[in-house]
């Protein structure tokens, strides 16, 4: 019997040990690296979740391959998958492409997004029914 719960113990930890790349993008497949990165985003502080995000869906949109978009956001942690946004970024901005041509930094771009985000939220709490168990329409 005590030598089944050691075995039990190191087999717990083992598991543990193996199981504590929570800082880092898990893409074994889409579905996967889509749930690793929401997980990740809710756990960062506010003002780097957005810069995260735009750095997932930056790299999403340049990579057109499924499998090396995959192989390359495996096993990275945020900072590391921001840096590679920031490099499809710039990459872009110097081969004149459109969308990003009126951002004259990572930064900038960043700071309208987050904006956006804000006015978003501000608009969807102004249209939310009230929370007292009554419901107002507007006819």
């Amino acid at each position: 019997m005590r030598i089944f719960s050691t075995l039990l113990v190191f087999i717990i930890t083992a598991v543990l040990v193996g199981c504590t790349s929570g800082n880092q993008v898990n893409a074994h497949s889409l579905k996967t690296a889509n749930r690793s990165v929401n997980r990740i985003k809710d756990r960062l502080p506010i003002e780097k979740r957005i810069e995260f995000e735009v750095s997932y869906w930056t790299l999403r949109d340049s990579i057109n391959s499924r499998d090396e978009f995959l192989d390359t956001i495996d096993g990275k942690t945020p900072e590391e998958l921001i840096e590679l946004g920031k490099g499809v970024f710039q990459d872009r901005k110097t081969a004149g492409f459109k969308n990003y041509l009126q951002y004259s930094s990572w930064d900038q771009m960043i700071t309208q997004f987050s904006q956006e985000r804000i006015e978003q939220s501000k608009h969807l709490k102004s249209n939310r029914a009230p929370r007292n168990g009554s419901v107002l329409y507007k006819l």
